[in-house]
């Protein structure tokens, strides 16, 4: 069941991007900052061009287009600042940015690459998938870290040279920041709810193999995830004054809730019946027509009605319950989409 859509962002922003400089001539060193950040910024520029086309249903061709572009400005971001000079002796500054550049190029070959081979287990467990998205968040927080090392030696090269830096947020670095909020949020309220989704997956295994002891087990799980999850979607702030992810989630985990704790019973019920039922039909088969009593005949008739009773009340109920599932899914879906378009920046 493709029930969500899942991005993978990665943070690419260095702080040369929300930095002016005040050079005087080609031979500055407000100049040779400038020239890696301009280098830097396309990389920024092919990132949000990235993650809009992921966010706002773009074709899968055009997505992964977008992904080359982010690896083909790192590469060339990495060719030309290696040619650099050092500035009066001074390599610090390159040899930093040539580092960040080339992490950046190792997240987006091999990390991603691992994260995509994981996505294609994490639907199998709630674990695999807490992992799947564990790994999206150590690749950005590697990130992460491998930008402030480099704001570090910029400001140090800064104060070295007399260079003004005028801290400040352009709109790209904006996007780009709003971006990472929206998917980091979109990802706690998914893993609440895959987390009560894939439980129901085991309850209805085991419903489908007429397991009454793991249709037990597992509605009773199910029930303590379900109102786990509905007690930390209580706790969760709005997005920009928005909760549709979080109610849509919550009214699929109403659902799960319901399901467990007041309707599977009219399902295991129904096995149980099922069970005496074909007991009794074998016994009164057995039994040669001309040994059967009126009694034997009363029995086997009650059993007849009252498993056909059965049958209609489970259909009614698993129907009910499909129907409803389906929705709420639907609506979940959509309100994913919707909250991710609508949030997601825009770029070309």
């Amino acid at each position: 069941m493709n029930h969500i859509k899942r991005v993978i962002f990665f943070f690419l922003v260095s702080t040369f991007f929300a930095l002016s400089t005040k050079a005087q001539n080609f031979t500055s060193a407000g100049e040779y900052m400038t020239y890696m950040g301009e280098l830097n910024r396309k990389i920024t520029e092919d990132y949000m061009s990235y993650t809009s086309a992921v966010a706002h249903g773009k074709s899968a061709r055009k997505v992964e287009n977008r992904r080359k572009e982010i690896i083909q400005s790192t590469k060339d971001a990495i060719k030309k600042i290696s040619a650099m000079p050092p500035f009066k002796g001074d390599k610090a500054l390159r040899d930093s940015a040539v580092s960040y550049l080339k992490l950046t190029q190792h997240v987006l070959n091999d990390d991603y690459a691992k994260i995509l081979n994981m996505e294609e287990i994490a639907e199998q467990s709630y674990d695999a998938m807490e992992a799947y998205l564990l790994a999206q968040e150590l690749a950005n927080e590697k990130m992460n870290d491998a930008g402030r090392k480099l704001y570090a030696t910029e400001k140090e090269f800064a104060s070295k040279n007399n260079v003004n830096l005028v801290e400040s947020k352009d709109e790209l670095t904006t996007k780009v920041e709003k971006a990472q909020r929206v998917n980091a949020y979109q990802r706690k309220v998914y893993l609440i709810f895959f987390k009560s989704y894939k439980q129901e997956a085991y309850l209805l295994d085991a419903l489908q193999n007429k397991n009454v002891n793991g249709i037990e087990q597992n509605k009773n799980s199910l029930q303590k995830y379900a109102e786990q999850g509905i007690a930390t979607l209580d706790t969760m702030k709005a997005f920009s004054n928005d909760r549709t992810i979080v109610n849509a989630c919550k009214q699929m985990l109403e659902f799960y809730k319901t399901e467990s704790k007041d309707k599977i019973s009219n399902l295991t019920s129904f096995y149980i019946k099922e069970e005496n039922y074909l007991k009794i039909k074998k016994a009164f088969e057995t039994k040669k027509e001309s040994a059967r009593t009126q009694a034997d005949v009363d029995q086997y008739n009650k059993a007849v009605n009252e498993f056909n009773q059965s049958v209609n009340e489970f259909n009614a109920t698993n129907n009910s319950l499909n129907e409803t599932r389906n929705k709420l899914i639907a609506n979940y879906n959509k309100a994913v989409d919707t909250f991710l378009d609508k949030h997601t920046p825009k770029y070309k």
